[in-house]
């Protein structure tokens, strides 16, 4: 009774007008005292349903008693058993609909025990403190596999494959490790100095890594059969971005989400002209969509000084796809929502660069094969 009477402890944050200036990390993670009293509220359910809700079944009763006792450290060596990237995946794995949506709590009508926050806190102590824990690996069985991208999957697989003593390389494409990682998620979400963190766990397990290798143009499968690997796993992504092709689309400085934050993430364009990648920053930027890379594309253009940042999705806020948490910064931070909103045609200037976009309003029907209502266009509504 009294665990249940204690309240969620909030994750502290910096203030939005401050954080929407840089590319800084939002969130400044628990305390150990926070920490603690969060673990404290999980209620040791005979079942624990929060381990069914998480996609690599990670012990998470087991790692929770550990920082309720003050052990962070064994806290992060059990996350570790199971999950590969604890420190990533404590920010940018949507717990909401995974393991704390299973949480016990719910029934009860209160918030969930903060799971993701904690494996975060654990992973991030280890690595501040230097007590970095490396996986036990069986004896090495002399096996050579590939692993073709350096991604959340890639690294995933290098992990399991390793732990069972295989001999382990990844062919990364890019000039840094990460996949997604590196190029998609903004440092304000994700620093790239834990991707690198987990990368470099990974070696210390005796796996290698090679990048600005493209496997098929580099080398062959062939070639690296000759060298002696005898299977091969593709993490290559799912990189390619989708247009609505609809008119105006390739106005100049119309880009992909993609290419957008590629420049930004990989490339550092945000610290142009230390870096030199050229990006366009906008006083008016829209984002089409409403998916965390929406999300992640509209609160980057506010950082790099767009006067008005808005998100055009033809759905309502109900229906995003994006986590309640990053709608909740994006909004904190001034991004404008033009929510029921469709784009249906660009209008350029006499020099090809878009300056108007042609709008139609639209209205929620029945839900569609995704659960989401079909969103449908209002006659004679467009602006």
């Amino acid at each position: 009774k009294e665990r249940v009477k204690t309240e969620r402890v909030k994750m502290p944050e910096r203030g939005p007008l401050e954080r929407n200036k840089d590319f800084n990390e939002v969130p400044i993670g628990l305390s150990e005292e926070q920490a603690k009293c969060e673990a404290s509220r999980c209620l040791d359910c005979p079942t624990p349903t929060c381990i069914s809700g998480c996609p690599v079944n990670i012990n998470i009763p087991g790692f929770l008693k550990e920082i309720e006792r003050g052990e962070f450290v064994n806290a992060a060596k059990v996350l570790k058993r199971t999950n590969a990237l604890p420190a990533i995946c404590g920010r940018v794995c949507p717990q909401e609909t995974q393991c704390e949506e299973r949480c016990i709590y719910n029934k009860m009508n209160k918030p969930p025990v903060a799971i993701g926050q904690l494996e975060r806190f654990s992973a991030d102590f280890e690595r501040n403190t230097g007590n970095i824990s490396v996986p036990k690996c069986a004896e090495p069985n002399n096996i050579k596999v590939a692993i073709v991208g350096s991604g959340p999957a890639g690294l995933t697989v290098a992990q399991e494959m390793a732990m069972r003593g295989y001999d382990v390389t990844v062919f990364e494409a890019l000039h840094e490790y990460g996949g997604v990682l590196v190029y998609g998620i903004p440092e304000f979400r994700l620093p790239k100095v834990i991707v690198r963190t987990e990368v470099g766990i990974l070696e210390k397990m005796g796996v290698k890594f090679v990048k600005n290798f493209i496997v098929g143009r580099t080398a062959s499968f062939d070639d690296l059969k000759e060298q002696g690997y005898k299977a091969f796993f593709i993490a290559s992504g799912a990189g390619l971005p989708s247009f609505m092709n609809i008119p105006g689309e390739n106005l100049i400085n119309i880009f992909s989400s993609n290419e957008y934050l590629t420049r930004v993430n990989l490339m550092k364009a945000f610290r142009f002209p230390e870096y030199d990648t050229p990006i366009v920053c906008g006083k008016s930027v829209a984002v089409i969509g409403g998916g965390n890379t929406a999300m992640d594309s509209v609160r980057t253009a506010k950082r790099l000084g767009a006067e008005r940042a808005m998100i055009v999705y033809r759905r309502s806020e109900a229906e995003m796809p994006a986590r309640i948490e990053e709608i909740h910064h994006a909004k904190e931070e001034g991004v404008e929502f033009m929510n029921l909103n469709n784009p249906i045609e660009y209008i350029g200037d006499s020099d090809g660069r878009v300056k108007q976009m042609k709008l139609q309003k639209m209205e929620l029907g029945e839900p569609d094969a995704s659960g989401r209502r079909r969103p449908r266009p209002i006659e004679g509504s467009e602006y």
